[in-house]
């Protein structure tokens, strides 16, 4: 089976999409650092404000630019780094606050438009769905093409279509009902000059403190202006979603509800025609089959090693177990790969301890990039 270097060879995008808390964030630094160590330009891209992967990467703080991770770091894991490794978080209104900057016709209306208070309230709610903020990001850094491969934390979710469909919301949002009624002089501002409708404003505008019917006059004035260009840029952002160099890794624990989840997030992606690279399934339990107490032998054979029969009893009872776990999660994850008639399905082993530094990622790039054999190996000796 292959591993990740094979999956990835030729992209220059790698989207890591699942459900939360099967190690998504971890998974993508260990993708990123494993393609820098061998000769790509890489930055890893993440969304999540915990700052794991900049303590992972051995990185202060992380931020919206992005910033190259110390060689000598990684090279003192055993790691030859023939390439360079880069990271940041995204920030979502800054990157709102960009796309104004760029599709503004003049600095007045980008001034008027950043500094209005209705934008500042419509561009933190809708920076709140840091999906599209995520893919425009991605697609800014794609189009510099400083990197020769991208990698995408995404944020966690059980609605596939939260994330796939980001791009197609923005362009909802814009070309909406709600908005052109607002930008036309003659509808919703004309209502709004009512006598009725003027009390109204009149008593918030003591309640708020401005005048509300001059920010959203200004707003949408000043916004009108930049609709095309967004229109067009959600356009190429989901273009570049569907792209040849693009692909999609799902990530997933090998329980069952994780499995399905997987499952279904696959399905969204083939309706979306969206390219399918592969499965992650993180925490996977490895039968050690040669140990396997056929002959009822293994208590007695730990009793004597051990020199204690109530500890070896114990010992035996929790080998039963784990060869349960491994067996529930094989017949899992082969369930999963019929189901998605695949072959790219990458399995890591449960580790001793968890991943949070670049001595972590080093060691579970092995099972990432080495394919299959490795966690067998895992399974004999590691355990």
């Amino acid at each position: 089976m292959a591993g990740v270097g094979e999956i990835l060879r030729g992209k220059a995008i790698c989207i890591c999409a699942g459900s939360g808390g099967v190690g998504k964030t971890t998974t993508s630094a260990a993708i990123a650092t494993g393609m820098a160590a061998r000769g790509a330009k890489v930055c890893v891209l993440t969304i999540d404000p915990a700052k794991r992967l900049a303590d992972s990467l051995g990185l202060k703080e992380l931020d919206n630019e992005a910033r190259r991770v110390d060689p000598t770091l990684i090279e003192a894991q055993g790691v030859e780094m023939k390439g360079e490794l880069w990271a940041m978080m995204l920030d979502a209104k800054a990157t709102f606050d960009e796309l104004i900057r760029r599709h503004a016709s003049d600095e007045e209306s980008r001034d008027r438009v950043l500094g209005n208070r209705i934008y500042q309230q419509i561009s933190g709610a809708l920076a709140g769905s840091q999906e599209y903020m995520a893919m425009e990001k991605l697609y800014e850094l794609h189009s510099d093409g400083d990197y020769d491969l991208l990698v995408l934390d995404t944020p966690p979710t059980r609605n596939a279509l939260d994330f796939l469909d980001a791009p197609r919301r923005l362009t909802q949002f814009i070309e909406g009902k709600s908005l052109r009624v607002f930008m036309k002089p003659t509808g919703f501002a004309a209502k709004v000059a009512g006598r009725g409708v003027s009390v109204v404003l009149t008593v918030m505008k003591r309640l708020v403190g401005f005048d509300l019917l001059a920010d959203l006059s200004e707003f949408f004035t000043a916004f009108s202006g930049m609709v095309d260009g967004f229109q067009d840029r959600a356009r190429r952002v989901n273009q570049l979603l569907g792209a040849e160099e693009t692909s999609f890794l799902v990530v997933c624990g090998p329980q069952d509800e994780p499995i399905d989840e997987a499952v279904y997030f696959h399905q969204k992606l083939v309706e979306s025609d969206l390219p399918f690279g592969g499965v992650i399934v993180n925490k996977m339990h490895f039968s050690a089959g040669e140990l396997v107490d056929d002959a009822g032998t293994l208590r007695g054979d730990l009793a004597d090693a051990l020199g204690n029969e109530a500890l070896a009893a114990k010992v035996a009872d929790n080998f039963t177990d784990y060869q349960a776990l491994a067996e529930r999660d094989a017949a899992n994850v082969d369930r999963l790969a019929g189901e998605l008639s695949t072959k790219s399905v990458v399995r890591v082993p449960y580790l001793d301890s968890d991943v949070h530094d670049l001595a972590g990622l080093a060691h579970l790039n092995r099972y990432l990039f080495e394919g299959e054999k490795v966690p067998l190996e895992v399974a004999a000796g590691e355990r």
